[in-house]
């Protein structure tokens, strides 16, 4: 009979599945521009700050290099999901199934929007991860909420012009592109005070489950 495994692996796995599985499904679903009355964006911003969540969830109770930890496990496996419906796309059909344009159109991988969105979602959420982790240091754990919404301002902001500059310029004009980052990044910042509260209880229940609240400055470097 194997030994029972500390509680907080098993809390920090489901956390690391449901980050890696919002990167996957936001990625794929970027390839649909909606419209929600005036407001057009790609279909993936609906789910993509649940990656935010996360983050300050993980940075808050686990610290700065256990985030940094999950976001390189996040890039592989978002390269790995891209690479096999890449290889899937390329690979010739069967002679009786019609569906490939469908699937070209749907599921086949557009580099630039992957490349876009991996250094979007690297920069934005090591920094992110940065001044939540910082911003605790220098508070003494105080301002919960201030820090949440203040780190996520600031990775949000540079993770969708990132993204949508390397993604889209030079397909729309800079009017339309700069109309894009504003709605996106209202959404996204929007959807965080909105669940807030929410967060801000599961943070304190995995805290008391884990027993652990990390304090943690990060180095000066990011990427340490």
């Amino acid at each position: 009979m194997s030994p029972r495994r500390p509680r907080n692996i098993r809390v920090y796995e489901f956390l690391s599945g449901l980050f890696v599985m919002t990167l996957i499904v936001s990625n794929i679903a970027s390839t649909k521009i909606i419209a929600l009355g005036p407001l057009v964006m790609d279909a993936g911003t609906i789910l993509f700050p649940l990656a935010y969540i996360i983050g300050d969830i993980v940075t808050e109770v686990y610290g700065y290099r256990k985030m940094r930890s999950l976001l390189y496990v996040g890039i592989v496996t978002l390269l790995v999901t891209m690479g096999a419906l890449w290889l899937v796309q390329v690979l010739p059909a069967a002679s009786d199934w019609a569906n490939q344009p469908a699937y070209d159109t749907i599921l086949g991988v557009v580099w630039r929007i992957v490349l876009a969105s991996i250094a979007a979602l690297f920069i934005g959420e090591i920094l992110n991860a940065y001044v939540m982790g910082t911003m605790k240091i220098r508070t003494g754990g105080r301002g919960l909420w201030q820090r949440m919404i203040s780190s996520s301002a600031v990775g949000s902001f540079v993770d969708t012009v990132v993204f949508s500059v390397i993604a889209f310029a030079g397909t729309m004009s800079w009017s339309a592109l700069g109309q894009l980052i504003l709605t996106v990044f209202l959404i996204k910042i929007a959807t965080e005070i909105i669940v807030s509260p929410l967060t801000m209880r599961l943070i304190d229940r995995v805290k008391r489950h884990e027993n652990l609240d990390t304090y943690e400055q990060p180095a000066n470097y990011l990427v340490n």
